[in-house]
């Protein structure tokens, strides 16, 4: 049966942290038509497994209906102050759209359905400039630097480049013909901005999607630029496990508890994608899970109750294994001390060793990834290769240049006084000094 429009905006929203305008999606929906959304990435720094939340997320997007448009925002990354070169955004947006083909991939999403779309196809035309004047006429220092508080890089004395970075991403919502713009909740003043500064310049006003935002591994927010807060998509199993080992994880804390969040905004969400897909429910989207690749079976051990979701092997010394059907009775649980961290570690680290298998076979069977990703993200500590000397080659002077033509002149000067009898006089320099 065909889901309805009610059921479709549940899937649409469900998990997410906030919506903003989603009574325009439900009108679309009602009128039997197919919604038009975007989601964006500035390829900066290397991408980090907090992707998750919002790569998972657009399977249901895709399950449905929605038309989704996936946005390189090369541009944008060249304007967020002190993050990418103009010479290294290239490489960067060709690495980004290898590991997001790779993730959606081991999702089981079909990227046959996603339309991909660099920034630069189209922010650099006439129009799109023209539209950028116009909102720059009309829009504050102040408005605009707050807009990208959370987003661009803020530093003392901020560059005209930054400025601009809120606006861009508003025209992105006409430019790429989206009803809504889909994002992280960090992003919530730059939609606010859009809602506010598209209909000045006669542009429709969009809905705004909102996940959340894993923690880093340290506490506070997981960022491409810092090492420590991550794990990257790449990361080799004994890279994961020692972040995962040393990530804070106090005893019975759940706050800024970046190794249970993942479990709630990741883990658990693949888990449920995999389970309902076994079930055939993957709505509109019948190709969900075809050419998927990697391990597909859900975070639970073998033996688990039905509709558990994540499970933690634990010795049976020590209580057995613990199964779960909902994140908040795990987090429960951590709470009561009834979940050593020690044990929730492993398995986490487990189910991420689990994800990332996919990923770096595509990468370590694509030569030409590979040969991107160095250099996309050079090596900071290789010493420039040195500069081979040329080798000196004499080229003869041409006739009547140089020394050998001053002593032959010479020569044929002395020969001409012998000749006919008369003193030569020595240039100044060849007399002897007395």
């Amino acid at each position: 049966m065909a889901a309805s429009p009610e059921e479709k905006y549940e899937l649409i929203t469900r998990r997410l942290q906030e919506v903003l305008g989603g009574d325009s999606i439900k009108a679309i929906l009602a009128e039997g038509r197919t919604p038009k959304c975007y989601w964006g990435t500035a390829p900066t720094g290397r991408p980090h497994i907090g992707y998750f939340v919002a790569l998972t997320k657009i399977a249901d997007f895709l399950r449905a209906g929605v038309e989704v448009t996936v946005l390189l925002a090369d541009v944008h990354a060249f304007l967020d102050n002190l993050k990418a070169p103009l010479e290294l955004v290239a490489h960067r947006t060709k690495y980004y759209q290898n590991i997001l083909l790779a993730v959606f991939a081991s999702l089981g999403i079909p990227t046959s359905k996603l339309r991909f779309v660099e920034g630069s196809s189209y922010q650099l035309t006439k129009e799109y400039n023209l539209d950028n004047y116009r909102l720059c006429a009309i829009v504050t220092e102040h408005d605009a630097k707050k807009a990208g508080a959370e987003v661009v890089k803020q530093v003392e004395s901020p560059l005209l480049s930054g400025l601009l970075y809120p606006g861009l991403q508003a025209l992105d919502e006409q430019y790429l013909g989206c009803d809504f713009q889909f994002g992280g909740v960090d992003q919530r003043k730059i939609f606010t901005f859009a809602e506010l500064y598209l209909p000045r310049l006669g542009y429709a006003k969009r809905a705004h999607l909102m996940n959340p935002m894993v923690p880093g591994l340290g506490g506070g927010k997981m960022s491409s630029s810092d090492p420590n807060s991550k794990i990257d998509f790449l990361d080799p199993p004994e890279a994961v496990r020692r972040k995962i080992k040393g990530a804070f994880c106090e005893e019975g804390n759940s706050a800024e508890n970046g190794v249970l969040s993942f479990v709630e905004m990741v883990l658990i969400p693949i888990s449920q994608l995999r389970l309902e897909r076994l079930h055939g429910d993957t709505g509109t989207d019948s190709e969900e899970g075809q050419n998927a690749t990697g391990d597909q079976r859900p975070f639970v051990l073998e033996g688990a109750p039905e509709g558990t979701v994540f499970s933690i092997f634990r010795k049976e010394e020590y209580g057995g294994s613990l199964h779960y059907q909902a994140y908040e009775r795990l987090k429960r649980d951590f709470e009561e001390k009834k979940v050593h961290p020690k044990d929730l570690k492993t398995a986490v680290a487990d189910c991420i060793v689990r994800l990332l298998e996919p990923i770096r076979k595509a990468f370590e069977d694509n030569e030409e990834w590979q040969k991107v990703e160095k250099l996309a993200y050079p090596d900071p500590n290789a010493k420039p290769e040195k500069k081979k000397k040329k080798e000196k080659v004499y080229h003869p002077p041409p006739p009547g240049k140089g020394k050998n033509a001053k002593q032959g002149l010479a020569a044929e000067v002395g020969a001409a006084a012998v000749s006919t009898g008369e003193d030569v006089v020595q240039p100044a320099v060849d007399r002897p000094s007395t």
